[in-house]
């Protein structure tokens, strides 16, 4: 199932701050946990790390750093009292600073990918996660409402092909698709039936797309090919062992790749 659409800025590009060495946020937030609590021990409690574990970043902090950063002491009911020093403090709100300026940056790229139609078209496609072996975009060129319940979308493909799609009316409504909506159709690849050109093709799927074999693999059960359409996309389908061996499919081979309208899961 497709995730609701979020009316949120969208986030394409992500990155985290790292001076140099081992000064990232990890290490920036066992510093601020050290300022706290004034204990390693509570400290590394904190920010989910081991007593040792803690230490070791500490002491590699401190050896890469030209003034040493954190000061302990022994002694004490925790061990010993451990707090920064005035070159730790310095870093502290130095990290805050240019963590600030860090995000304004990232905010700053991802509104202008969110202002370049053609980079935003493409990373919602790469953003889409389904377990559904095909992903198809294209835009609705026609929708016909039945008597009944259902609807007919059709979707043009960028190579020219046309997708049937049916789905309830009350689904149709709350995905809002409208003509020249753009719309991703998710289709097993189960649910393809491959034929040749030589193949009667008098059934009553209503989908029909032409394409080149470019990969084959056969596992002693099923076969699952690899189909390069017009468009350039690519359209896996599983057949049997069996159904291989009878159609005698060889790479380059064009073949149709055969679907009804139900099975294809329309998402905006």
């Amino acid at each position: 199932m497709l995730k609701p659409v979020n009316t949120a800025a969208p986030t394409w590009v992500e990155g985290d701050l790292r001076l140099v060495g081992a000064l990232d946020g990890r290490m920036i937030g066992l510093l601020s946990a050290i300022a706290q609590s004034g204990s390693i021990n509570q400290a590394a409690k904190q920010v989910g790390l081991s007593y040792k574990g803690a230490w070791q970043m500490i002491e590699r902090a401190n050896n890469l750093a030209p003034k040493v950063l954190v000061a302990t002491a022994t002694g004490g009911s925790k061990g010993g009292g451990t707090q920064l020093t005035t070159a730790g403090m310095a870093l502290l709100r130095l990290f805050g600073q240019l963590t600030e300026q860090h995000q304004h940056f990232i905010s700053q790229l991802n509104q202008e990918l969110a202002a370049n139609g053609e980079m935003h078209l493409l990373f919602k496609r790469l953003a889409i996660k389904t377990s559904a072996t095909n992903q198809l975009f294209g835009t609705v060129t026609a929708i016909e409402i039945g008597s009944g319940v259902h609807a007919e979308v059709q979707i043009g493909l960028k190579g020219g092909e046309t997708v049937i799609a049916s789905l309830a009316i009350a689904e149709l409504e709350t995905l809002g698709v409208v003509l020249g909506s753009d719309v991703v159709m998710l289709i097993n690849d189960a649910e393809i039936i491959v034929g040749t050109q030589n193949d009667d093709y008098s059934v009553s799927a209503r989908n029909r797309l032409g394409g080149t074999v470019i990969r084959i693999r056969q596992d002693g059960t099923d076969a699952v090919l690899a189909l390069k359409l017009a468009s350039g996309d690519t359209l896996m389908a599983t057949i049997t062992q069996s159904s291989a061996e009878t159609l005698a499919l060889k790479l380059d081979d064009w073949v149709y790749a055969v679907f009804k309208s139900n099975a294809v899961i329309l998402g905006i």
